[in-house]
Order: C-alpha cells, then sequence, then structure tokens
C-alpha cells in the first residue's frame, strides 16, 4: 500500500514511512547530517540542534518540537 505526502506544492508517493523520513527530511546546514526528529530553524536555515545553529553564528533559535 502506498501514500502521498503533500509538501510545497509537490505531490511524493511512498510505499513505506522510512523511505519518506529520508526523502523529506532537512539537511543540517552546518554538518550536513539529516535531521529525523529535533531539529532547529533559524531564519528559514535548519540545523540538527542548537549546536551547529550557533556554529554558523546564529541567533534567535526556533524549537520545532
Amino acid at each position: 500500500m502506498s501514500f502521498e505526502v503533500h509538501a510545497q506544492g509537490a505531490v511524493h508517493v511512498f510505499d513505506c514511512f522510512s523511505c519518506a523520513i529520508h526523502r523529506m527530511a532537512p539537511i543540517c546546514e552546518h554538518c550536513r547530517v539529516q535531521v529525523i526528529g529535533q531539529g532547529v530553524e533559524v531564519g528559514g536555515h535548519w540545523y540538527c540542534g542548537g549546536h551547529c545553529a550557533r556554529a554558523e553564528g546564529r541567533t534567535g533559535i526556533v524549537d520545532k518540537v
């Protein structure tokens, strides 16, 4: 059984949740790890955590939990 994910005007079709997670998860802009679960967004930029955001000189961290 497949399912659709609608995001940012596009439709993605998957047959398992793990494929959807790996395809749709953002990438940390500092360490390049895939952000699965908690992450932080600062001014439209995604990071795996506050440490990477601060390492990039970002302030005003928004917790997306």
